[in-house]
């Protein structure tokens, strides 16, 4: 597939600007804009190609940051102003023209690329740990150029591996967040000029950080000036209306099964990796794209060809995106939003499944949200939000998302979720991150909760930034050491989807305590033990399994003084002795303090002898024990 940007939109040369653009319904086409006054007895006339529906011509004196419009006579006789499809940069919204732009950026993160093709695919036994923005509103009047500065240096901070931004494509109005994009190869003006985003991603890829765009292939606004009815007839969208106008959100649905739009949107998905050298791409609302019936009652919707629900062409669509992004850039992931529990989307094409590398897990976050969101003393009535989780923590490779849409339409702030006052919240706030952080599963957590975000976020208002001196209840620092412990500790990451890597120590309604183990490399003998107390009180000397004799030392307490915490832990270290318990091989007594969450870092030994000298012996108490996991093949 050639590069789709290079065949249609605005490019300069010398002496004017060459367009072309897909209208294979319209009477006639021109181009218009400040070269030629906005005139249209001076516009450009473009020439058709019968074969392809495309428009191409040469405007003379047309150049760099001009705007411009197409002309187009539609099929129903009437002449219409309309946006570039393929816009490389626009006006700055309510202003909707195009603008001409050819990019002078010098990339500096050959490095970093070469590091990602390296990994390519591995990324499901790799740590990802991201921090989710919404760049216009993370501070208020900030440019790309000073997020290059700012954020860069927020994001190193607290340790994120990524950064994800919420869709930086154009988009006319700023409450939808992006999300009804007009600009699918444009970035929002509202920041700066495309060369502008190039450079925050670039400074991004140089302090080490990678960098996912949020991408919306399911739906576009019906804004008359964009892709809507763009030649007269029902073009980028679905002609039928039970497929293609979505009912939730008012905007029209892309015809999927078109090949010229199936060019159109994988053409955009590659354009942002190619471009602006994005790492992933965040898929947005996949569920609504793969069901006929998403939000349609009887009689509003279309069976396919087999009389079934399923959307045929949007999974031969996101089948073929997933092959040309894996197949062209080596390393980049691809991560769904599907909240649907269709099978296999993260199951590699070549197998029937859609091909993504990652998908959101969005049961772990409504169960363990709808769990914390009660007092403590209701919580162990609900014990099983908690720990449905486990029942299908790895039928996908999955990330665990407290994302914006937590924060919003009355949900209020991760830390406003918290019953009690504010203090109260906070710890359950950094007991919750730190439980998160140990669950199966990437991370990914939205902006403002690391510094316990008050009110709820709204985009116009933006984040409610700690006053100098006010503090964050240790939240920054909690979430700088879990990051730091994450990546030091592949147990954590390394196997996230395999069911044998993770085991399940103590589930205990009464004590609202959850503790479970996650292990390493096969041949390193290492684990770490998650235990969580989402109670409201101390539990002291609790008693639970553990999977091998030794010292566990403690690398992380939620509730440790320094993030502000009561001190209440185990000094630095427990000791598991020879005393089975719960169909473990060993025990040890554990402290955890009220809406605490601990980590235990053990590494198995024999006689004094690391394990990946004596495998035998510890690992073969590990697999008699294990049920579902073991630290050995």
């Amino acid at each position: 597939m050639p590069r789709y940007w290079d065949r249609f939109g605005a490019h300069p040369e010398p002496g004017g600007t060459r367009f072309a653009v897909w209208a294979p319904n319209a009477w006639r086409v021109q181009v218009t804009g400040d070269f030629d006054s906005w005139d249209p007895n001076r516009a450009t006339e473009l020439s058709r190609d019968d074969w392809t529906g495309c428009w191409h011509g040469f405007a003379e004196g047309a150049g760099q940051w001009d705007r411009y419009k197409y002309r187009v006579l539609c099929a129903d006789g009437v002449w219409r102003l309309k946006a570039d499809p393929v816009a490389f940069h626009t006006e700055t919204a309510p202003a909707d023209a195009s603008r001409i732009f050819a990019s002078s950026h010098h990339w500096q993160d050959a490095d970093w690329l070469k590091a990602r093709r390296e990994t390519a695919g591995e990324q499901a036994s790799l740590p990802m740990s991201v921090y989710e923005v919404h760049l216009p509103s993370w501070r208020r009047g900030r440019t790309y150029g000073d997020l290059a500065s700012e954020l860069v240096d927020h994001v190193s901070e607290h340790g994120f591996t990524h950064v994800e931004f919420l869709p930086v494509m154009e988009h006319p109005y700023g409450g939808s967040w992006g999300y009804q994009t007009t600009g699918f190869f444009a970035p929002t003006s509202r920041l700066g000029h495309p060369d502008d985003l190039r450079y925050l991603v670039d400074r991004l890829h140089q302090a080490g950080i990678g960098v996912l765009f949020d991408w919306v292939p399911a739906h576009f606004p019906r804004d008359a000036w964009a892709l809507a009815r763009f030649d007269g007839t029902a073009l980028y969208e679905h002609p039928d209306p039970r497929r293609g106008e979505h009912p939730d959100w008012g905007s029209l649905i892309f015809d999927f099964g078109r090949p010229e739009v199936r060019d159109f949107l994988i053409g955009s998905a590659l354009y942002w990796i190619e471009e602006f050298h994005a790492d992933g791409l965040r898929v947005d609302a996949v569920s609504s794209m793969l069901h006929l019936d998403y939000s349609r009652g009887p009689g509003q919707w279309e069976p396919n060809v087999y009389g079934g629900t399923e959307n045929l062409e949007a999974t031969a669509l996101l089948r073929s995106l997933n092959d040309e992004v894996h197949n062209r850039y080596p390393g980049v992931v691809t991560i769904a939003e599907e909240s649907a529990a269709w099978p296999g989307v993260t199951r590699p094409t070549a197998d029937g499944g859609l091909g993504f590398d990652l998908k959101w897990n969005m049961g772990w976050m409504n169960d363990t949200l709808r769990y914390v969101v009660r007092d403590p003393v209701h919580r162990s009535h609900h014990h099983g939000d908690l720990t449905q989780p486990s029942t299908y923590a790895f039928s996908e490779n999955y990330l665990l998302p407290l994302s914006h849409d937590e924060v919003v339409h009355g949900k209020h702030s991760l830390a406003g979720k918290q019953p009690g006052a504010r203090d109260e919240q906070v710890r359950g706030l950094r007991g919750l991150l730190a439980y998160q952080w140990a669950f199966p599963g990437k991370k990914l957590l939205f902006m403002g909760a690391e510094f316990g975000q008050r009110a709820e976020w709204s985009e116009e208002r933006g984040l409610d930034w700690p006053a100098p001196g006010e503090g964050d209840g240790g939240l920054t620092r909690l979430l700088a050491d879990a990051n730091d412990r994450y990546r030091e500790y592949p147990a954590l990451w390394i196997r996230d989807s395999d069911p044998y890597a993770t085991r399940w120590l103590a589930s205990d309604p009464a004590a609202n305590l959850l503790a479970f183990a996650r292990f390493g490399p096969y041949d390193e003998g290492t684990a770490l033990v998650c235990v969580a107390n989402f109670s409201g009180v101390q539990i002291r000397e609790y008693r639970i399994g553990m999977p091998w004799l030794g010292t566990w030392r403690e690398i992380l307490n939620s509730d440790a003084s320094v993030y502000g915490g009561s001190g209440v832990g185990n000094l630095g270290a427990v000791v598991a002795i020879g005393e089975p318990w719960s169909g473990e091989p060993a025990s040890a007594r554990v402290t955890v303090g009220a809406g605490a969450v601990v980590w235990l870092a053990g590494r198995c030994t024999t006689d004094g002898t690391p394990v990946s000298s004596r495998p035998d012996r510890c690992q073969g108490r590990a697999i008699r024990s294990a049920g579902r996991a073991t630290v050995s093949k």
